[in-house]
């Protein structure tokens, strides 16, 4: 029998168990001492090492498991719109679940902080934008959808950016995460390149981070300048943000569908080249279908998942309504 060329879903759902223990345990306590450092250990040893060490453990490929595929100067193109364009429709996904959120709770998480110097920009660049651009895309577009896309790529990419939603153990960051999971997902589908999907992630992590510290210079000003000012009821304040958001997501996703439509497809090579294995050539396609068979009808075990989703909603529950 042939040698698999992706891993197995069981395999993969295990893998995400560790490294979310891993996340929950030693990765918050490292942020918890030192944020940026925290995050590099996070990214780094307790993400990417994992899922490298497992691809090179099971004796896979990299270039194959995690499509590490040349992009194009046009596709690159098309994915800086794409992302400029996402980030509008994930920030009202995410107010959506601030506003229920906040309707019944008053506690609220501490976010990344925003750099308030260009320096500080630069390093929260680097290890905002970039580091988990790359760690995270290895891990959910690489190695989680490469496997789960033996149910199908709809299946496979649903799957993958819900678990990537989850991954993040924060409501208030759960909606925005999936819709840019699936946004991923698909750019990965459409260039069959893991570069296309961290380029998306960077420059989505990296608009936020921009977006902030402009903001907050700005923010400064205008409280400088309106410090006698009446206040705005709170209420009236959500309402209007929702409305600006709204619109502006609205108008994004437009333009989102119609570049993700039309950004270049890029076809995937063969997997399973006959001409290295002629002595098996007669035998080649009952091969394939044998192990392709196996892969479909093997039982998927759901417990890792189902473990890491009930952490996501008890530690969220405890935090925001049992605080």
């Amino acid at each position: 029998m042939i040698r698999r060329e992706l891993p197995t879903i069981n395999n993969v759902n295990i893998l995400f168990l560790i490294v979310g223990i891993l996340l929950l345990v030693v990765g918050a306590k490292a942020q918890s001492n030192d944020l940026y450092t925290g995050v590099l250990i996070t990214e780094y040893l307790l993400i990417l090492l994992p899922n490298i060490a497992f691809i090179k453990f099971k004796k896979f490929s990299l270039k194959k498991v995690l499509k590490l595929n040349p992009l194009s100067l046009k596709q690159m193109v098309y994915i800086f719109f794409i992302m400029f364009f996402a980030y509008p429709v994930a920030v009202f996904l995410n107010f959506i679940m601030l506003a229920m959120v906040t309707s019944i709770s008053e506690a609220m998480p501490v976010g990344v902080p925003i750099p308030d110097n260009f320096i500080d920009y630069i390093i929260g660049l680097f290890v905002v934008a970039i580091t988990p651009g790359i760690c995270e895309e290895v891990m959910f577009r690489g190695t989680l959808q490469s496997a789960y896309s033996k149910l199908g790529e709809k299946k496979g990419l649903i799957i993958t950016s819900v678990l990537f939603g989850i991954f993040h153990f924060n409501l208030l960051n759960f909606l925005g995460p999936i819709f840019l999971g699936l946004v991923l997902g698909i750019i990965l589908i459409k260039t069959n390149s893991l570069y296309g999907s961290i380029l998306g992630h960077v420059l989505n992590n990296g608009f936020a981070m921009t977006i902030g510290y402009l903001l907050l210079k700005l923010t400064k000003n205008i409280e400088l300048a309106t410090k006698d000012a009446p206040l705005i009821d709170h209420s009236i304040q959500m309402i209007l943000t929702a409305v600006v958001l709204a619109s502006f997501a609205l108008f994004s996703f437009i333009g989102l569908y119609i570049l993700l439509k039309n950004l270049p497809f890029t076809k995937e090579t063969e997997s399973y080249d006959l001409e290295k294995h002629k002595d098996l050539a007669k035998i080649d396609n009952e091969i394939i279908l044998i192990e392709e068979n196996i892969e479909i009808k093997e039982r998927i075990m759901w417990s890792p998942i189902v473990i890491i989703a009930g952490i996501f909603i008890y530690s969220n529950w405890v935090y925001f309504f049992n605080y």
